[in-house]
């Protein structure tokens, strides 16, 4: 995809933090600035499982890796006056966060969906926080609707889902990605750190969502957790 729009690819696993880290080192080393970070990796994972970092599987992709990777970055996105977008999801409302065990190793796992909501009510605490940290950069959260793609394929409920629709069920790709494409492009304004869901701003959130002692202490616990700062 990469070289169908003339640029050069760059692959990490953000099952990985050292992944995470190369990519970041190859990207600084590449580019003097960086006008938007995209930050749309990440899944449902239908069973509980580990990193090799020692992190659960959707709390690292969904979360840990994309503040990693916005941090290292943040030295050229402040040159250009950047702006961050990431991809969160109404299933936020599925939270709430638990600063002691954000791993949700003592908390119910209902096949993934509380994990998952968790992380993006963390996406959007954290598009928040950076927001108030970093005024020179304008940064946006996201839903980009339920997108008939490969998502949760191994959820039971979402094969069932698209096979009754005959793979149909949900937007198109295009339309999915529309959300970030406008707002990446300025077409869609709001002040820096809003919540889109799809095209509206201050889409439906988890009552936490608007906690800035929250959004504060949870930035603080991420970063001791990745051994920032």
């Amino acid at each position: 995809m990469a070289k169908e729009i003339g640029g050069d690819p760059f692959l990490a696993d953000f099952d990985r933090l050292d992944d995470v880290r190369a990519l970041a080192a190859a990207l600084l080393d590449r580019y003097e600035t960086i006008d938007i970070l995209a930050n749309n990796a990440g899944g449902l994972v239908q069973r509980r499982e580990f990193t090799s970092d020692g992190f659960e599987r959707t709390l690292e992709a969904n979360y840990l890796s994309p503040f990693l990777l916005t941090s290292l970055l943040l030295p050229r996105l402040r040159t250009s006056s950047g702006m961050v977008i990431s991809t969160a999801s109404n299933s936020n409302t599925l939270g709430p966060i638990n600063l002691d065990d954000l791993d949700r190793r003592k908390q119910p796992w209902a096949g993934g969906w509380t994990a998952y909501g968790a992380t993006k009510l963390e996406t959007i605490l954290f598009i928040r926080e950076l927001a108030r940290r970093e005024p020179g950069i304008t940064a946006y959260s996201f839903h980009p609707g339920y997108v008939a793609s490969n998502f949760g394929a191994e959820v039971g409920i979402m094969r069932f889902a698209q096979v009754i629709s005959f793979g149909h069920l949900g937007l198109t790709n295009e339309q999915g990605a529309e959300p970030l494409v406008r707002l990446a492009t300025g077409e869609l304004t709001a002040p820096s750190g809003t919540y889109f869901s799809r095209l509206r701003p201050n889409g439906r959130q988890h009552r936490s969502a608007s906690d800035e002692h929250l959004a504060t202490a949870l930035w603080a616990k991420t970063e001791e957790l990745l051994k920032l700062g």
